[in-house]
C-alpha cells in the first residue's frame, strides 16, 4: 500500500470524519510516530476541524485543551510534523499518525515525550534534552 499524497480529496476527509468517534469533549486521541522508524513521539488530542485540516494539507494540526484553539505542530517551535498515514483504530477512538518529525517532538526539547522510564529505583528521565526549550519557544509556553 502506498502512502497517501496530500491533500487527500473531501469524500475522503468526510470518510475519515465519519470513521472516528470522537468523545463527548469532541475530541479523540492520536498517538504520533516516526513513520520510518516506529519511534513513538507524543500523544495529543484532536477535534474534528484539525483532523480535517490534517487531511486537507498533510501538516499534522492539533487542538490545544489548553489554548482551546487550534495547535498546528510546529508553527511556533518549527518542529513540524508531516503526516505519511493516518490509521483509525478498532473502535474508531485513536489515531495512528504515522509522521515526519522535523527535530525534537516534545516541548521540553526531547526528541519524544515518553522519556521517564518507571523503574524499581522510581522514576528515571531516559533521553537527554536535545534543544533548549527557550530556543523552540521563548516566552511563549
Amino acid at each position: 500500500m502506498s502512502e497517501p499524497q496530500y491533500p487527500l480529496p473531501e469524500p475522503a476527509v468526510a470518510a475519515a470524519l465519519g470513521a472516528i468517534r470522537f468523545n463527548t469533549d469532541g475530541l479523540v486521541a492520536a498517538i504520533a510516530q516516526q513513520h520510518d522508524t516506529g519511534e513513538v513521539l507524543m500523544m495529543a488530542w484532536m477535534n474534528a476541524d484539525s483532523v480535517a485540516e490534517t487531511l486537507r494539507t498533510g501538516r499534522v494540526c492539533y487542538w490545544s485543551r489548553s489554548r482551546k484553539a487550534l495547535w498546528r505542530k510546529g508553527e511556533t517551535s518549527g518542529q513540524m510534523q508531516v503526516l505519511k498515514q493516518m490509521l483509525v483504530d478498532c473502535d474508531g477512538d485513536t489515531l495512528l499518525l504515522r509522521v515526519h518529525q522535523d527535530g525534537v517532538a516534545c516541548h521540553t526539547g526531547r526528541r519524544n515525550c515518553f522519556f521517564n522510564a518507571v523503574t524499581p529505583d522510581g522514576m528515571i528521565e531516559n533521553a537527554p534534552v536535545l534543544v533548549d526549550p527557550n530556543a523552540l519557544y521563548g516566552n511563549k509556553r
